[in-house]
């Protein structure tokens, strides 16, 4: 990516010199510096006051090792992060991601962009991010319960209700925060709400489960009806199967729209007829299944393997939920090809940036990530504020506390200055 403004240009360079290894968390400051360059264009002061070079780097950056006993009695140990990105506006707050995947340099890229996304929702809260590389799939609850307790044994040092408070993500559900705040209030002798995502009998918030869909869902209708469209009556194809795509798929079908494909890391199922999400809740959260059984029972249905095919379907919308990077330059280019006007992100920084220069230059709607799914975030700012108060809202009390009023802003302000 080749900045024009030198500063940004030389600051870029060094950051890149300073994290090697770290592609994600580099992309991610390169699109914000991309994106900052008429700012800094006109605001020398911060140029002066040094406010990106302290951006780029993160306050506080903890690795820990992480072992417990597999059901076989066997020892066995992962690695955990914790990045306090940035508390200028409030305590760390971001999510705990599990998967093979994670290293330093994605927990970096998932904080950086959490600045962000926490400021957007005009609530207090930082930005921070965590994670290990523990795979809870096909783990019993039993495994999964004391790699989530040995985890909290060594974070608990790092969080509290004013100064870190983590929340689910990638492989991070209900279950895991369950005995993740359990063991938490066992080292600390404290009932505070110091994780977000918590189940309701012990201090979660109504709509939080929904949040992150539900909120990309009324982005993307903000945006469309800025632009004279909804979604009604138009095709739309989500990637993942997680909480965030299953609730954006229940939301787009309640806006008058029709889901015809999910997927998981093995695959994607499409369904012409539309997708049945009754059937996949009970897969994916109940019986915690691969997407391919969905065929069994879905004769009209077919299940591809692979996960990039999902963007040669036809759609209108298209609505990544999976992970970082999954749309390239190829399948933005086949999404326009085949009539796609629409990108909302509900996933985080799921479009590559050549992916992204497609969209633009065939005016494509495109909501970025920072953006459009900041409803989970806000939600649990909100369950927060909850455990402040000793209180417990009602679901439309949540639902009804959306930012509506800056939702076309939040559109106009990421259109212009990407």
């Amino acid at each position: 990516m080749a900045l024009k403004n030198h500063y940004l240009s030389e600051l870029l360079r060094a950051t890149i010199q300073r994290n090697k290894g770290e592609p994600e968390f580099i992309q991610a400051v390169a699109e914000v510096f991309e994106t900052l360059e008429p700012v800094i264009e006109k605001r020398q002061d911060l140029v002066e006051a040094g406010v990106l070079e302290r951006l780029v780097e993160p306050e506080r950056q903890i690795i820990f090792r992480v072992p417990w006993v597999d059901d076989n009695g066997k020892v066995q140990v992962n690695r955990g992060f914790r990045v306090q990105y940035n508390s200028a506006i409030g305590p760390y707050k971001g999510g705990i991601r599990l998967h093979p995947s994670v290293y330093l340099g994605i927990v970096k890229f998932l904080g950086f962009e959490q600045v962000f996304k926490n400021s957007l929702t005009t609530l207090p809260m930082g930005g921070g991010k965590g994670g290990s590389d523990f795979d809870p799939k096909g783990k019993s609850d039993g495994e999964v319960m004391r790699f989530c307790q040995s985890f909290m044994t060594e974070l608990y040092r790092h969080i509290g209700s004013t100064c870190d408070v983590p929340a689910g993500d990638t492989g991070t559900g209900a279950r895991e925060i369950g005995y993740m705040f359990g063991q938490y209030k066992r080292l600390t002798n404290e009932f505070t709400g110091v994780l977000t995502g918590k189940g309701l009998m012990y201090g979660g918030s109504l709509g939080r489960k929904e949040a992150t869909g539900y909120g990309l869902c009324y982005f993307t209708e903000e945006m469309l009806r800025a632009n004279g469209k909804s979604f009604k009556d138009k095709i739309v194809v989500i990637s993942g199967s997680g909480n965030v795509a299953i609730y954006a798929a229940e939301k787009a079908t309640e806006l008058g729209a029709k889901v015809v494909a999910l997927s998981d890391s093995a695959g994607y199922i499409y369904d012409p007829s539309g997708v049945d999400l009754d059937y996949i809740k009970q897969l994916k959260e109940v019986e915690r299944k691969r997407i391919k059984e969905y065929v069994s029972l879905h004769s009209d249905a077919k299940y591809i393997e692979g996960c990039t095919g999902i963007w040669t379907i036809p759609c209108d919308i298209a609505l990544p939920c999976a992970t970082q990077n999954e749309i390239d330059k190829k399948s933005a280019e086949i999404l326009v090809k085949n009539g796609c006007f629409t990108v909302a992100e509900g996933a985080n920084m799921p479009s590559t940036p050549e992916a992204i220069a497609v969209y633009l230059q065939n005016g494509v709607l495109y909501g970025p990530g920072k953006a459009a799914n900041a409803g989970g975030v806000t939600v649990s700012g909100l369950e927060m504020s909850q455990n402040s108060a000793r209180l417990s809202w009602t679901f439309e009390e949540v639902d009804e506390k959306k930012p509506q009023g800056s939702l076309v802003w939040k559109v106009t302000i990421w259109q212009a200055l990407i």
